[in-house]
């Protein structure tokens, strides 16, 4: 038997610019995304900063300062401010709602496997993923969830690629660890459950 096949954690995500990112390469770039994330979390959860206020102001501010560039523009004989066209197209439009209709549907054919179909490991594998999910939103506000999202994207890839061998091997024994568990639970639940 052959030595396991190592995989590039570059390549799985995605091999573009966002890994690049992701696993330091371009660190002005990551150290950009870490700071702005930390001051937008230090301002909005620790001072109190509400966000539709921030947007309120920046979006105010901009236009204050559109308006008195085009006015003093057309004063003094300059260029206009270069804003582009904003425009949403219709094709923009439409491949969103693809997308949105294909992860609508998907979650749609999981209700129905659950409630039509019966399938209990599905449901169960749900209500486990649900109990989870409100038990970690009940620890932490949503912009506190979404900085700690960032943080572990900016940690988690870089240190795997490092160490990818030893993770693999402590996470291949915790799998083979849960399935035997997993197993045992699942026969004791179905001796359980008559079958008439």
């Amino acid at each position: 038997m052959g030595e396991p096949v190592q995989f590039s954690v570059h390549t799985a995500l995605g091999g573009g610019e966002v890994a690049d990112v992701l696993l330091w390469k371009k660190w002005h770039q990551s150290l950009t995304v870490f700071v702005v994330s930390t001051a937008l979390w230090f301002l909005f959860v620790r001072a109190g900063y509400n966000l539709i206020s921030f947007i309120s102001n920046v979006l105010f501010l901009l236009v204050i300062i559109l308006f008195f560039w085009a006015k003093s523009a057309a004063i003094l004989n300059r260029p206009l401010p270069p804003i582009p066209n904003l425009e949403v197209t219709e094709e923009i439009v439409l491949m969103a709602a693809d997308e949105t209709r294909v992860w609508v549907n998907y979650a749609l054919s999981i209700a129905h496997d659950i409630a039509i179909g019966g399938n209990l490991r599905l449901f169960f594998q749900l209500a486990v993923g649900l109990s989870v999910v409100s038990c970690i939103g009940s620890l932490f506000d949503f912009l506190t969830l979404v900085y700690i999202g960032v943080l572990l994207c900016l940690s988690l890839p870089i240190l795997y690629e490092k160490y990818q061998d030893q993770i693999d091997d402590k996470l291949n024994a915790a799998y083979k660890i849960a399935l035997v568990q997993y197993s045992i639970i699942d026969e004791k639940v179905r001796s359980k459950i008559p079958l008439h």
